[in-house]
């Protein structure tokens, strides 16, 4: 079985993460699997739309799979882990297709600085969102801080990271953070057929309108990367390694 499912139908291609049992946490096979996906859609003129999503009803991406990642001691090793999540993100961000993040459930940590990655970020009803990486001891390390100002503000983005609580898909909503929340009884159609509605005119077109539109945003990327290097320096830190060891125990 696969664990990252894909899908092609009329000019759109889907990529569900599919680890139920790890909450779909992001792990090196997922990511070995968004390489080659990113690979293919780059280089596909075909696909106008890329969708990712995560399998089943409670899970979007619950964030790095702690783990997997809990091996990882040093700030070295850790700089690795995070730089290639940084260089999937921004692929993601650059593709010449549209990009929606499907949310079909819980997002947290890795998984809201993942969604934040995509032009666009639709989601159900039920879907909830939490920057829990403070829990963890650790600020965002993949861009999320950088895009969550971005998207929010600074004092919202400063509050949420600081709290580190979970919110719903209404003050979601309500803050700029999604873009758009279902109302089908099957949420997965509406994405489906809004997908549709962005496929009307091919890649050059959808090109230009992206790289356009980030004209003006340049000096994020420095923003962006310089997350690396604080993010190594609180993974190696006792406490973080402490709050892990927790988190494990319990589970």
């Amino acid at each position: 079985m696969s664990i990252v499912k894909i899908e092609r139908k009329n000019h759109i291609c889907r990529a569900t993460i599919d680890r139920p049992k790890s909450h779909n946490a992001i792990n090196f096979a997922v990511m070995d699997k968004l390489e080659t996906q990113l690979d293919e859609l780059e280089q596909d003129s075909t696909t106008r739309c890329f969708i990712l999503t995560g399998s089943g009803q409670k899970t979007f991406i619950s964030g790095g799979d702690l783990r997997e990642f809990h091996t990882i001691k040093t700030a070295e090793e850790a700089k690795p882990m995070a730089r290639r999540m940084l260089a999937i993100l921004k692929r993601i961000e650059q593709l010449p297709c549209w990009t929606i993040a499907a949310i079909n459930g819980a997002a947290y940590g890795g998984g809201c600085e993942m969604m934040l990655a995509f032009d666009f970020r639709m989601a159900a009803p039920h879907a909830t969102f939490g920057f829990t990486q403070g829990k963890f001891y650790l600020p965002p390390g993949w861009g999320g801080l950088t895009r969550l100002v971005e998207k929010v503000g600074r004092s919202t983005a400063l509050l949420w990271l600081a709290e580190a609580k979970v919110i719903d898909s209404q003050t979601a909503l309500r803050h700029n953070l999604i873009d758009h929340i279902t109302e089908s009884s099957d949420w997965q159609d509406d994405i489906w057929e809004r997908a549709q509605n962005l496929t009307k005119n091919n890649r050059p077109f959808i090109k230009n309108l992206k790289k356009g539109a980030m004209r003006i945003t340049q000096a994020r990327w420095k923003a962006i990367e310089s997350e690396l290097d604080s993010f190594a320096q609180f993974w190696e830190s006792d406490l973080h390694e402490e709050r892990v060891e927790k988190f494990l125990n319990q589970k």
